[in-house]
């Protein structure tokens, strides 16, 4: 920030649940995995009721089909939600999502999530096991953060998400077998396809990559979308007023997800429109350097994130994450 402003840790530590404390410990201060503190706030995330209830709705993944890529409450997200505070392949209950998980992968290398498509859209109307690039990359980011990055199987989705990236990015991608494509430009690249790809390759190790384009040409997607935000949407995904409002988890196209994805990268980091965009982010902040939600996703209401009245410890560690990797730049 430029006023001098830095992360409110010591806020941080004492009114965040526990998962926002050990992300905090280990994301802005930087304690290792074994220090006892960041061991006592891990023990504490692993047996908040909260997190448990997730684990245990995931037993029967897939689980019901999804019908809107942005339904918060669904098995996806909280997938990713689990993966992105730091849960791994052998914290309890864990063993039998991720290998329900790694048992759905289809033949190009893709894994798979129920999905229901109504006729009017191409689809059957029935749920069907199968992949899109707005979902598919979500999958590969948790198993990768679960600790499966050198698993084959991981493998093989890294590979098929490498060969579908495009000069401009990520186009509109599904199954084959699938007559669906999103309602744009089919030369333009889909902005949430090329995010949620970028961030999985992240999550797997974007080093596979160095050299070949893959990761630069996501980051220029969005960076270019950022570039046209006053011409027109692409593939619908605008960057207006509710892109730029602060909410969590992170599920949809905004300005915390894009921000916290394009951060991940040196390459982003030191971009012009990067920074703007972050520029943006951080002046929402109060004089405490908190933010406060300007949205929620009512499917987490149980939780401190989506409470629009108050400051929150969630937003505020991922978007203080955020503005620290920048300053490697």
């Amino acid at each position: 920030m430029n006023d001098g402003r830095k992360p409110p840790i010591d806020w941080l530590l004492e009114t965040g649940d526990a998962w926002v404390q050990y992300r905090t410990r280990i994301d802005l201060l930087g304690q290792p995995e074994t220090d006892p503190d960041v061991r006592a706030a891990r023990a504490a995330m692993l047996a908040d009721p909260r997190v448990k209830s997730l684990i245990a709705s995931l037993q029967d993944w897939p689980g019901p089909p999804l019908t809107n890529h942005r339904k918060a409450g669904h098995p996806l997200h909280r997938l990713a939600f689990l993966a992105g505070i730091g849960l791994r392949a052998d914290d309890p209950g864990m063993a039998t999502i991720i290998e329900r998980v790694l048992e759905r992968q289809s033949g190009e290398g893709a894994f798979q999530v129920a999905i229901q498509i109504g006729k009017s859209y191409g689809g059957s109307g029935e749920a069907t096991l199968t992949w899109m690039l707005c979902d598919a990359p979500t999958v590969l980011y948790a198993l990768c953060l679960f600790g499966l990055r050198d698993d084959p199987r991981v493998g093989r989705a890294v590979e098929h998400l490498r060969g579908l990236v495009r000069e401009n990015g990520w186009p509109c991608a599904v199954d084959p077998a699938l007559a669906f494509r999103g309602p744009g430009r089919k030369a333009d690249p889909c902005p949430y396809a090329s995010l949620v790809s970028l961030k999985a390759l992240a999550a797997c190790g974007a080093e596979r990559l160095a050299g070949d384009g893959t990761v630069g040409r996501g980051i220029e997607a969005l960076l270019w979308h950022w570039d046209i935000q006053k011409e027109r949407k692409v593939y619908m995904f605008g960057i207006g007023t509710d892109f730029r409002k602060p909410k969590f988890p992170l599920v949809w196209y905004d300005i915390l997800h894009v921000t916290d994805v394009l951060s991940r990268f040196p390459s982003a980091r030191s971009d012009p429109r990067f920074r703007a965009m972050l520029g943006e982010l951080l002046e929402q902040a109060d004089e405490a350097g908190r933010f406060t939600p300007a949205s929620m996703y009512r499917d987490w209401k149980e939780w401190e994130f989506a409470d629009k009245k108050h400051p929150s410890p969630a937003i505020t560690l991922v978007a203080w994450r955020t503005a620290l990797r920048s300053l490697a730049a």
